[in-house]
């Protein structure tokens, strides 16, 4: 499988990532099943995912210890992204950026995962009462030490502004980061990217790219919408934030289906065993050498399914039908 860069450091991972999230946190707390995600994450390696995105906040914690089972087997085989910077209470989060508070988070993160170093952390969200400089400061001083090797910055969510001021989405995040690469470099950025959210294109991604810093895709099938496999009006569970989202009510599910329509398309062309999701994927990738999608997965078939999406490449007439796709909509269109 092709092997990428990401950042400065020239780290390799694979094309496709694993976005561990969903085996512990956010979405249907009936389909979490331990035994499952660690048989998720074995074939997701197997397939040759070699990044492992996690969180200290998801679960809380459980997630980070769910992946140190496997790391403890196979830690050759991954390269392990996991963040900081959030705590999770009775019904809310907020965020943490002491630098105590960091150094104290990465050696539990450590623990938890089963691990001697991480490959690349992530400030989860900048703390507003701590200069986002002192926060980074720690961090890079964990790198010094050699808990970890690199640092990332998670942007804030574009999907809050309303559509006709896209050209702002990101400049807070951008912002951030010309102050902390003042301090230690940047190696990559994680922001939601897909058909369904391609707000990144405008700024971020050029600025990623101009820098050689890498950009991790996050949520790349839509919250799983751009499968194909979501119906409109299926319904949520009560604990699944998709059951709140403007983007999944039914009225809206029914307005994007276009949108999988042209995916399904462009799949057929490829093969009968192609998928949307897969082509939704592979437009990810598209965008540049220096993208890596890391769409969640909880069973073995979607993560081998979506690792498989790094073998599929869209042609010039493929990418311009995905262009000419109709906007995807919000309730607030």
């Amino acid at each position: 499988m092709e092997r990428r860069t990401i950042g400065a450091a020239a780290l390799g991972v694979g094309a496709v990532g694993l976005g561990c999230m969903p085996m512990s946190w956010a979405y249907s707390g009936s389909e979490r099943r331990g035994d499952r995600s660690l048989r998720a994450v074995h074939a997701a390696l197997d397939a040759g995912v070699s990044l492992l995105d996690t969180a200290d906040m998801y679960g809380p914690f459980t997630n980070e210890l769910l992946l140190g089972r496997v790391l403890r087997e196979r830690r050759a085989d991954a390269f392990v992204s996991t963040k900081c910077g959030l705590l999770v209470g009775d019904g809310h989060v907020v965020a943490n950026g002491r630098p105590g508070y960091v150094r104290r988070a990465c050696d539990a993160s450590l623990r938890r995962l089963q691990t001697d170093v991480i490959d690349l952390y992530q400030l989860h969200r900048a703390d507003p009462e701590v200069p986002v400089e002192e926060t980074w400061g720690a961090m890079a001083e964990l790198v010094r030490a050699g808990k970890v090797r690199a640092l990332g910055l998670c942007a804030v969510g574009a999907r809050s502004t309303r559509r006709g001021t896209r050209g702002g989405d990101h400049d807070g995040t951008i912002r951030q980061l010309e102050r902390i690469q003042q301090v230690f470099p940047v190696s990559a950025v994680e922001a939601e990217l897909s058909v369904w959210s391609p707000e990144a294109l405008e700024r971020l991604l050029p600025w990623c790219a101009a820098r050689g810093v890498g950009f991790l895709a996050a949520m790349p099938l839509g919250s799983g919408y751009l499968t194909g496999t979501l119906k409109p009006g299926g319904g949520f569970e009560a604990d699944d934030p998709r059951a709140r989202h403007p983007r999944f009510t039914a009225e809206m599910m029914a307005a994007n289906q276009p949108l999988v329509a042209g995916l399904r398309r462009v799949a057929a062309r490829h093969g009968a065993d192609v998928t949307p999701a897969q082509v939704a994927l592979a437009w990810v990738l598209a965008q540049g050498p220096h993208v890596i999608p890391i769409p969640g997965a909880k069973r073995e078939r979607w993560a081998v399914e979506n690792a498989r999406a790094a073998q599929l490449v869209l042609d010039a007439a493929d990418l311009a039908e995905i262009a000419k796709l109709p906007a995807p909509r919000g309730s607030w269109d």
